[in-house]
Parts: structure tokens; C-alpha cells; sequence
């Protein structure tokens, strides 16, 4: 029984020779944040240091939105993860490149901790609001003066860096951008335009930088609908962690669903590297 069940549970890493590389969520699949910069998941540090022994490609693809590149690679660096500034891709440095591309001056709704990222943008008599995980700058105050600057614009741009509802820290589920996205989304009659997970994009911009197909590349994440869902649509193979935000109703979830499911990254990448070899 015990290996049926294996064998239906590896069915996403076949044929294992076109696998070339792996495409990793952060939060909830590495480690749980929280207090104290979070902590790993059992196996995590393990198996990504297995995978780059295996000689796969990886790339970590988050939606973290509450510190700087920088400040995030460190703090994983520190909790023990073999992870460098430029194997992460991050909705901030992607959304910067989209204002100064099309002239958009932001009003910023996202975390102190993100700030920096937009230090090289212009941001004076702002022209569109850009929304992020602010956490505890969510306030009706903050989320009126995006609204006022929305409301006041011909043509508002809303740019949202990420949709999730929700995500995981070592005290307890934590709501996520989308929910406040929606909030403005409601109130101005307008569409955001999501930057990060799901968006095809931002998966395909990773794809590109480890010059792989999406055939060739497995998406593993905790979110059934962002990192499952959105890496499908760019026709990867995904993989979801029961680990982080994950709960068992995902598995019949109405409009997604996973190639395969996992306890966690740790059995993922057992799996793979014995199909791999």
C-alpha cells in the first residue's frame, strides 16, 4: 500500500530527466515568520542544500513584502538556508521597474521595512498607489489616504504586490495584501494589477533567469491558488507543502489542483532526486 501511494505521489516528478530545476515559495514552505525573524521548518535548510548538490537550478519565487531583498536574504542566511540576493525574485524590485517604465509616481501602502526598495523612485504628486504587506500600517487612516489618492486620478492605477488572503507566522494565520487590495478595489470601482504570485510574469521572469521552460522546472509552494495555480498557468508542474499556510481543504479545492502534495519541502526533494537518479 505504503508504495502505491508513493508511486501516485511522484507522478508530478515525471519523466524525471526533463526536470532541470526547482522553483521554491519562501514563507511557509522554508520557514514560518514570526517573532524573532521565524524559524525553519524541520528539513527545510536540508533539502535546499540537496537540491544545489543535485546540480538543479533554483530560484526562490515569494511575495514578501515586508523588508528589502537585501534585509530578507540575510535573515535566511542566518536561520541557515543556502540562499544568495540573487536567486530571490520579489514583487518590490519588480514593481519599481514597471513605474519608472510607464512614468507612474507611486503613493506607497506597504510595510516600513519595504521603504528602501523605492528610494530611486519619484514619488512626488503621486499618480497611482502601490499596496504591499503594511501590516500594521493598515490603518483606516493609511487605507483612506490611498483611497483619496485612487479616487482623485482620471485613470487610477492600483499595482498590488501580490493577492494572498492570508499567510502563516509562528503565532497564527496573519491576513495578507489581498484583502486590503479588495478593500480598494471595491471602493474606486477599479482592477489592481497584481504584481508577484500569480501573476504570469513574475513566474516567467524566473524561468527566463534560469534559462529553463516550464517543462523543465517544479513549482513547490504552501498557496494552492498563488503558487500552485499560478505556476500551472505558465504550464509547470506544482507541488503543495502541507506545511505553512496550507489546510487540508485545499486538496479539493474547486477550481485548482495540485499536481501532487507533500508533508513538507524536506520529503519533495527525497522524492524527486530518487526519480532524478
Amino acid at each position: 500500500m505504503q508504495r502505491v501511494v508513493m508511486s501516485m505521489m511522484a507522478e508530478w516528478c515525471k519523466p524525471a530527466e526533463s526536470v532541470r530545476g526547482v522553483l521554491l515559495d519562501i514563507s511557509g514552505v522554508l520557514y514560518d515568520s514570526g517573532q524573532g525573524g521565524g524559524i525553519p521548518i524541520a528539513g527545510s535548510t536540508e533539502a535546499v542544500r540537496r537540491i544545489k548538490e543535485a546540480d538543479l537550478k533554483v530560484r526562490f519565487c515569494t511575495n514578501e513584502t515586508q523588508a528589502t531583498r537585501e534585509t530578507f536574504v540575510a535573515k535566511l542566511q542566518n536561520l541557515g538556508f543556502d540562499i544568495t540576493f540573487g536567486e530571490v525574485f520579489a514583487p518590490a524590485p519588480a514593481a519599481c521597474q514597471i513605474l519608472k517604465e510607464r512614468g507612474l509616481r507611486p503613493h506607497l501602502l506597504v510595510h516600513d521595512g519595504l521603504l528602501p526598495e523605492f528610494n530611486h523612485i519619484d514619488q512626488s504628486n503621486p499618480n497611482c498607489v502601490v499596496i504591499g504587506d503594511a501590516a500594521d500600517n493598515f490603518s483606516y487612516k493609511n487605507l483612506n489616504e490611498a483611497f483619496q489618492v485612487l479616487i482623485g486620478l482620471e485613470k487610477p492605477v492600483l499595482l498590488s504586490l501580490g493577492r494572498g488572503r492570508y499567510y502563516k507566522e509562528t503565532d497564527g494565520m496573519k491576513l495578507d495584501v489581498g484583502a486590503y487590495m479588495k478593500a480598494l478595489e471595491y471602493a474606486c470601482d477599479i482592477e489592481a494589477e497584481v504584481i508577484g504570485k500569480p501573476a504570469k510574469m513574475f513566474f516567467l521572469s524566473a524561468l527566463s533567469d534560469m534559462s529553463l521552460e516550464p517543462d523543465q522546472v517544479i513549482m513547490i509552494g504552501d498557496d494552492i491558488v498563488n503558487d500552485v495555480g499560478g505556476a500551472q498557468q505558465c504550464g509547470m508542474k506544482a507541488v503543495q507543502v502541507r506545511t505553512g499556510k496550507y489546510r487540508p481543504c485545499d486538496e479539493q479545492h474547486p477550481t485548482v489542483k495540485a499536481d501532487g502534495y507533500v508533508d513538507n519541502l524536506a520529503q519533495a526533494v527525497k522524492i524527486l532526486l530518487e526519480h532524478l537518479h
